[in-house]
């Protein structure tokens, strides 16, 4: 346990160290929400932007750099597992965007006056889920893409599209009807769809679900894909 806890500091602190990431999971969805004059209805979707940042914009990258780096074969013989690396990774990508999101949820309030959550807890549980099952696509992609580099292009390339057709970034409603049906189809719309539920105090339990699923599938097969070299 004291090894996962020291693990997981320090790839908070070398999160915090990098300036992009801080950009991207705090800045810009502030600079998002004074631009659309503290627009409530878009605050659940940059919830879900700022999840998909650092889940899939950041570790498949960090992952693949680590294997190029042989720090996970190196670790394997210690008593560290590199497991362990892995889920301190997660932990730490999860917190940087529990502290992001906070912060944004905090500002859109205080400053904006925006209506609170009707939710809280389901909030927080849909937040969870949207966190984990965009890191488990982020190690599926650092399981095929075995170079760092094409690790954080395909992560780029996969990501932004997602952001904007999910409803994350621009509401669905705005979308042509082809863009929409794309939509229907990616992994990060339930999550949007859940976070808005939440925060408008009618969660469902269905999206849950599906995020739940997706999580088992794409780390089932991130596992089987993963070479620790």
């Amino acid at each position: 346990m004291k090894a996962f806890t020291a693990l997981t500091a320090a790839e908070l602190r070398l999160l915090s160290r990098d300036p992009a990431s801080l950009f991207f999971m705090v800045a810009f969805p502030l600079m998002l929400l004074v631009l659309k004059r503290g627009d409530g209805g878009a605050v659940p979707g940059y919830l879900a932007m700022i999840a998909t940042i650092g889940g899939m914009g950041a570790l498949p990258g960090l992952l693949a750099s680590y294997r190029e780096r042989k720090v996970l074969k190196r670790l394997a013989t210690t008593p560290i597992s590199p497991v362990l690396l892995l889920g301190a990774q997660l932990v730490a990508q999860v917190a940087a965007g529990l502290a992001g999101s906070v912060l944004l949820v905090v500002v859109a309030i205080a400053v904006f006056g925006v209506r609170a959550p009707g939710d809280v807890l389901m909030l927080a549980a849909a937040f969870l889920l949207c966190s984990v099952m965009v890191c488990a696509l982020g190690f599926m992609i650092a399981a095929v893409v075995r170079n760092t580099r094409g690790a954080s292009l395909i992560g780029m390339l996969v990501m932004f599209p997602m952001i904007f057709l999910s409803g994350a970034a621009v509401p669905r409603k705005a979308l042509p009807g082809s863009l929409r049906q794309i939509g229907d189809f990616l992994p990060l719309t339930p999550a949007v769809k859940a976070l808005g539920d939440a925060w408008s105090g009618t969660a469902a339990s269905f999206p849950l679900l599906i995020l739940a699923g997706i999580i088992v599938v794409a780390t089932a097969a991130g596992a089987a894909l993963f070479r620790w070299e």
